[in-house]
């Protein structure tokens, strides 16, 4: 369990640089995993499990990451495991940004957010990765 908790602090460290210093262009296919099946249960239990070491380590490190780097650091995880999902960007309508943040990010596998469950309303914008819906 530390390993994970560890291997998801390296990963929120390399997200927050990613984000910061290299454009989106050069790391955005890196995100997301699309596969011609929806995950099986042990898979969307493992991505649970998963994105609560994001979580934890997230509370551990010196520094504070906000919901991109945490769902960049999820879907590396998620990649890794070979577990199908998709990273969505999204922005809150024009007449609601004047509480929060505008932007958001989360991951969901099999069509449920596993990661960054915020309140909406939210207009996605980007989708990256997916699994297969029947």
């Amino acid at each position: 369990m530390r390993r994970r908790t560890g291997a998801a602090m390296a990963l929120l460290g390399a997200a927050r640089l990613a984000v910061a210093l290299v454009p989106f262009r050069l790391w955005r296919g890196s995100l997301g995993l699309a596969t011609d099946r929806l995950p099986g249960t042990d898979e969307q239990t493992e991505a649970a499990r998963l994105a609560r070491h994001v979580e934890r380590a997230a509370m551990r490190l010196p520094f504070a990451t906000r919901c991109l780097p945490r769902a960049m650091a999820l879907s590396w995880l998620l990649r890794r495991a070979g577990v199908a999902h998709a990273l969505i960007f999204a922005v809150r309508p024009a007449e609601m940004r004047a509480d929060g943040d505008a932007l958001h990010a989360w991951v969901e596998v099999a069509g449920k957010r596993i990661l960054g469950d915020l309140p909406g309303p939210w207009h996605v914008t980007l989708r990256l990765g997916d699994a297969a819906r029947n």
